[in-house]
């Protein structure tokens, strides 16, 4: 068996939210990366956790998947672009 806990860990700081990316190895070596979402609420001193696991084996599908949804959005905010700079003419 190897070693447990936390390999790697990083965080993203917005302004109401703040990401996590956790890179953990389990007893049996295994890596799985959880990244985490926390935000304040409107209750002050109140946040909600919100988190995903991903599992080693499924990292270069799910890295795939990701990459086509941020394609997705990259290219309807250059269209919303392209189209207030042309209203703007």
């Amino acid at each position: 068996m190897g070693k447990r806990g936390e390999i790697f860990s990083s965080r993203l700081q917005k302004e109401r939210r703040t990401y996590f990316f956790n890179v953990h190895e389990s007893f049996r070596q295994a890596l799985s990366l959880s990244i985490v979402e926390s935000k304040t609420t409107d209750t002050e001193g109140i946040y909600t956790r919100q988190s995903v696991l991903v599992f080693e084996e499924d990292l270069d599908d799910f890295l795939r998947e990701l990459q086509k949804s941020i394609d997705v959005i990259r290219k309807v905010q250059l269209k919303k672009n392209n189209k207030q700079e042309h209203t703007n003419d």
